[in-house]
């Protein structure tokens, strides 16, 4: 299984960490259990990594400051897993860049079903399918679909998440069309939760601060239903 998805999984629960990879392992993943942020930092070292599973509540450093540390050197999926549930936390996880957000206790049906949605988003490693090809090109930004990457007018690749990537693609396929919430959900198979959550608002918060380079960001907000993508888009 050569190219199974790796998957680094940071819980300190033992018990919780060895059933939780002998279901990723049943069901085809490669697991680097680790216990701490220190012993995921090892597991890094190991070889190339598609997705982390990390847990917040973590003795040490936590799981919000690892993310954090995560993303200034990487753009690994990142799911958060913990005990913690509210419509604030989840906020504050999808803000600091990690890709969905599942609360305990979860099922292994669950969990799997949302790596397998993550791993879709960064090119089908899941399935083994390739994405499709192509360039979109709006107000001098080009996005790059096979190799999933954002860049600016002056040439530089923006940093996005794998449910930031989506949703901007998303939106730029129904450029000039309001879009709701919940089908902005489902078209971007974000998973993050249904339409009365925030998840959403802070995807479109966070592109548009990365869209910003001298001129208002293209995502309109349309009060009462949704977002609208307010510049035309040429493929390429």
């Amino acid at each position: 299984m050569t190219n199974a998805p790796t998957i680094i999984l940071v819980e300190d629960d033992p018990p919780l960490r060895t059933l939780t990879s002998r279901a990723l392992q049943e069901n085809g993943f490669v697991v680097r259990p680790a216990a701490t942020g220190a012993e995921m930092w090892v597991a890094l070292e190991s070889g190339p990594v598609d997705l982390i599973i990390l847990d917040i509540m973590l003795p040490g450093t936590s799981g919000i400051d690892l993310c954090r540390m995560l993303r200034e050197q990487s753009q690994v999926p990142i799911i958060f897993i913990s005990a913690r549930g509210s419509e604030t936390d989840r906020v504050v996880g999808l803000e600091l860049g990690a890709d969905d957000y599942l609360t305990k206790p979860f099922s292994t049906r669950e969990l799997i079903a949302r790596i397998r949605a993550v791993l879709r988003r960064e090119g089908g490693k899941a399935e083994g399918k390739p994405r499709s090809l192509g360039l979109l090109r709006f107000d001098g930004w080009t996005i790059n679909l096979p190799r999933r990457e954002l860049l600016s007018p002056t040439g530089a690749v923006v940093e996005l998440t794998g449910a930031e990537f989506d949703l901007l693609v998303s939106l730029c396929d129904h450029s000039g069309r309001v879009i709701a919430r919940e089908r902005l959900i489902e078209l971007s198979r974000t998973r993050l939760g249904d339409s009365s959550d925030r998840s959403v608002d802070v995807l479109v918060s966070r592109l548009r601060r990365k869209l910003t380079v001298g001129s208002k960001p293209p995502i309109v907000t349309v009060r009462g239903v949704g977002y609208m993508f307010n510049a035309p888009v040429t493929r390429e």
